[in-house]
């Protein structure tokens, strides 16, 4: 680890860099799957997988915590949530019944809450790390 002082990144261009791996991470993991699975019983399940909505949390996680290590944890919250709320828009934006707006405003919420836990707990322990080096523990 060098000395040099580091440049940090404008709130603004984090916002935006979060919210666009967001989106591209919503495409990668749910974006491609949209179709119900029928049971024999005739329920229907769907359209996405227990471990595609998992993959997309803990794959979001790390750009969330990057954020958040670096003091951007507002920015973090912001742009996740912001970027995953455009791409719920988007995807399910032809749901002829209207309720899309109730899962979108869901994913928002959901996700702010989550990625602010996950940006005050990563803040958190960073502080007291960082606290540690310096009394030398």
């Amino acid at each position: 680890m060098t000395n040099e002082p580091r440049i940090p990144a404008p709130l603004s261009m984090t916002i935006v860099l979060l919210a666009g791996v967001a989106v591209a991470m919503w495409a990668a993991w749910l974006g491609w799957d949209q179709h119900y699975d029928v049971h024999p019983d005739g329920s229907t399940t769907g359209p996405y997988e227990a471990w595609q909505v998992m993959g997309l949390g803990l794959g979001l996680l790390v750009p969330v915590c990057w954020a958040a290590f670096r003091g951007h944890g507002m920015a973090a919250v912001l742009g996740t949530s912001g970027g995953l709320t455009l791409a719920a828009a988007y995807d399910w934006a032809d749901d002829a019944s209207g309720l899309f707006v109730i899962g979108v405003g869901m994913i928002m919420i959901g996700s702010a809450a989550a990625t602010a836990l996950a940006a005050v707990l990563t803040s958190t322990l960073h502080k007291a790390v960082a606290g540690a080096d310096r009394l030398g523990h």
